[in-house]
């Protein structure tokens, strides 16, 4: 990986975006990048921005601080998924966070004229858009593409959301030289600054 290109965080149209909607997923969990700080869905006027970008929301929804924690506490559950997608266990509290969200959505199924099946959320504002990107991820998970959807496994620095395309499902985003050295570079400001 470029180390220009982790630094910046992916292009939009990145080698690592995942296919179809489940890139969606992937730049939701991107909108919070850990080591600037910085989250492109840090209110709700952004939030209803970024859904409303990917078709997920009516422009026209009017969301709250609430909607923002319900999709920060979403996206982070999210972001554990991935996480154990890369080898990490599956936390339970990330599961019952998405298992709260699914039901405030209120997934059902719906068999469309062709007598194609879709999950789709019956509530809506937040709880349909998060109902969207829920129904991406059970489709990936039953189409075989979730598995390649990982975060990057070095905590606390990265964790930065990436499609596999490695044809062993080995791929990573960051390498030692790009994290690794990042990691030990704030280790040591912290010992500094406690020392």
């Amino acid at each position: 990986m470029d180390a220009s290109i982790a630094a910046s965080g992916p292009a939009e149209d990145s080698p690592r975006a995942a296919p179809g909607e489940l890139d969606h997923v992937r730049r939701f969990v991107n909108t919070r990048d850990l080591e600037r700080l910085t989250d492109e869905i840090a209110d709700p006027d952004a939030l209803r921005d970024w859904l409303t970008e990917r078709g997920l929301i009516d422009e026209r929804a009017e969301l709250t601080d609430a909607d923002v924690r319900q999709a920060h506490t979403v996206r982070e559950a999210l972001r554990k998924l991935l996480l154990a997608n890369n080898g990490d266990p599956i936390d339970p509290a990330a599961v019952d966070a998405l298992n709260a969200a699914a039901k405030g959505a209120e997934l059902q199924l719906r068999v469309g004229p062709d007598g194609s099946a879709v999950l789709a959320p019956v509530r809506t504002g937040i709880d349909a858009a998060i109902g969207r990107l829920l129904a991406i991820v059970h489709t990936a998970m039953a189409d075989g593409t979730w598995p390649r959807l990982k975060a990057c496994a070095l905590h606390d620095t990265c964790e930065w959301a990436f499609y596999d395309w490695s044809k062993n499902r080995s791929g990573t985003w960051c390498d030692m030289k790009v994290c690794g050295n990042r990691s030990k570079a704030r280790a040591y400001r912290e010992r500094k600054r406690a020392g």
